[in-house]
Parts: structure tokens; C-alpha cells; sequence
């Protein structure tokens, strides 16, 4: 059986009657797709409430991925800001450099930034995945900022030997400790000799020049005495700090012309060529130490001879067989 449709009346108080209300086609229309619509809506907003609160193991773990990445990004972004920081400060130091050790101009400012052309290096990149690319990055970024680091300590200490190289130059062990323009006096040079005292070789630990008792013995450079007194096996003997890790010891003095704390100069006197301690003649026993390490002291002579004086002076350091302590 058909139901019929429901019909709606409304009162009419004209005619004081019910009358048929009469539907029109395009409200009935208008009706229909407004439902349509409010249904649409409903349904992507409820898709999209879905997908949100219903993810996948697999989506929740490419949302971290993501966040972590984002966030390594960020990290490194923050690390290459500091890095670019950094490189101005060395570039400023680079060029203070050449002004003040080289005396030149500093390297140009658009060699400085001129861009890379790698583009097999940006290939390689398009084959990568993010997280390769991050982890690769920081790795790099890490290595970048340690070489930074030790090259900025490295500007400081050449800076800082630039500005004092002078008072270095004055400083350093430069001249022969004892009148020697002839050569003739050098007795046994740096390395294994033979003991006569204790009959074998040994490690001489410095050089040793004969002469005369009460001959004059000189400062090798300016320093500070650190010891003006009386030591087994040297005797009568002075260790002079030069600074920059130097120090000097001279032994077997007769006599000693300085004490400790005093300033000296350069050619300065500070004793006496003798025969104290363990010494199997008159004699001066000399060594060159830098940072607690013994130095062959022949390498410390250059403000003293010629180029033709010094390598003879190599000759007899080398042909001296025996040592005199």
C-alpha cells in the first residue's frame, strides 16, 4: 500500500479557512543540496579527525622522524651561525697576521667568499636521504668547529710571539758562551761521548769549551738566573730562563758573577771558566734546554759565526770523541 504524502496547511484568516501550503520545486532543491553539503562537510572533518587521532605505528614513527630532524636542522643552524662568528674572528686575525709578522696585505675580501662549483659534491647530495644528510652535516660541523678551535689557538700564540718578537729575539740562546771567534776552544760537542771519568760512552748532554782558568763566561741571551750556587757533578754553575721554554746551565765555573733573581744581557759576564765539580780539566761544560727537553747547542750560535765558521764549527763538534765531565 502507497502512503500518501504528508501535506501541510496553514491558516488562512482571510478567508478564515485551512489552506494547502504549496511546496515549490526549488526550495525542495535548495533543501536537498544544503543536506548534501552539511553532509560533505561532516564527513571530511570527521576524515580528518580520524587520520589525527588514528594513526598508523608506521605514521606516528615518520612524525618523529620528522621532529627530530626538524629539530637536528635547528640545532645545526644554531652551530653554523657560531661557526660563521668564529671565522670572522679568524679572518680579523689572519689579516692582523700579515700586517704584523709579513709586513703584506691581507688576502682579499671576494677570495675569501668566492662560491663553490662542486657539482658533483651537490649530486651526491640529491642521492641522500634527510637523516643522512643531517648526521653527515653535524659530523663535519663537530669535526669544523675542533679545527677552528686549534687554529685560533694557534693565531693567538703567533699574534702573541709577533708583538713580543723582539724581546724574543733577545732572549733566545744566540751567541757562544765564551770567546771562541778562532774555534779553537771547543772541546766535545752534543751527543754520546766517551766518559773519562767513568770509562764508556755516554750522552753528553751539552758542549764543552776548553780554556784557560778565569776566562770569561758570557750570557747567551737576556734572562733571569734561577741558579748562582754550587751542584753535584757541575760544581760551581749558573741556569739562566730565558723565557719561550729556554734555559741555560753553564758549569765547572771558578767563579760565579751573578745571583739569582738578577736580569742579565745578552754577552753579559756571569763567571768564570774553571775546574769544579766533575771535570778532568779546566773547562766550560754548556747546554741549550727548551721545555725541559736538552737541545744540541750548536744550533744556537747563529748571531755568532758566519755560514763557512759554523759548519766547520759542526766538523769539530763531531769529530770531538771525548767529553770533559
Amino acid at each position: 500500500m502507497k502512503m500518501s504524502k504528508k501535506k501541510k496547511y496553514i491558516f488562512n484568516p482571510d478567508t478564515t479557512n485551512y489552506e494547502e501550503v504549496k511546496v515549490s520545486f526549488l526550495y525542495k532543491m535548495m533543501k536537498i543540496l544544503f543536506h548534501i553539503l552539511l553532509s560533505l562537510i561532516l564527513g571530511i572533518f570527521f576524515f580528518f579527525l580520524f587520520i589525527t587521532l588514528a594513526q598508523s605505528p608506521k605514521e606516528k614513527e615518520l612524525i618523529n622522524q620528522k621532529k627530530q630532524i626538524e629539530g637536528k636542522y635547528k640545532a645545526l643552524r644554531g652551530q653554523i651561525k657560531e661557526i660563521q662568528i668564529i671565522l670572522n674572528d679568524l679572518q680579523q686575525r689572519d689579516d692582523n697576521l700579515y700586517r704584523a709578522v709579513f709586513q703584506a696585505e691581507p688576502i682579499p675580501i671576494e677570495s675569501r667568499h668566492t662560491p663553490t662549483s662542486n657539482i658533483e659534491y651537490y649530486n651526491e647530495l640529491l642521492k641522500k636521504t634527510n637523516s643522512q644528510i643531517v648526521v653527515e652535516t653535524t659530523q663535519k660541523v663537530n669535526s669544523l668547529r675542533k679545527q677552528i678551535y686549534m687554529q685560533s689557538k694557534s693565531y693567538d700564540e703567533i699574534l702573541h710571539l709577533a708583538k713580543n718578537r723582539d724581546k724574543m729575539l733577545q732572549a733566545l740562546p744566540a751567541i757562544q758562551p765564551v770567546a771562541n771567534k778562532d774555534l779553537k776552544r771547543l772541546a766535545s760537542g752534543f751527543g754520546y761521548r766517551y766518559d773519562p771519568v767513568y770509562h764508556t760512552r755516554r750522552f753528553h748532554k751539552g758542549m764543552d769549551f776548553s780554556a784557560p782558568r778565569g776566562t770569561e763566561i758570557y750570557a747567551t741571551g737576556n734572562a733571569r738566573v734561577i741558579h748562582a750556587d754550587w751542584k753535584s757533578g757541575y760544581g760551581k754553575c749558573v741556569y739562566l730562563d730565558h723565557g719561550y721554554g729556554y734555559i741555560t746551565r753553564y758549569a765547572h765555573m771558578s767563579a760565579i758573577k751573578v745571583k739569582k733573581g738578577e736580569k742579565v744581557k745578552r754577552g753579559q759576564i756571569i763567571g768564570l771558566v774553571g775546574n769544579t765539580g766533575k771535570s778532568t780539566g779546566p773547562h766550560l761544560h754548556y747546554e741549550v734546554r727548551r721545555n725541559g727537553q736538552v737541545m744540541n747547542p750548536q744550533n744556537y750560535y747563529f748571531l755568532d759565526l758566519t755560514p763557512e765558521e759554523y759548519e766547520r764549527l759542526i766538523q769539530m763538534s763531531e769529530n770531538s770523541g771525548q767529553m770533559l765531565d
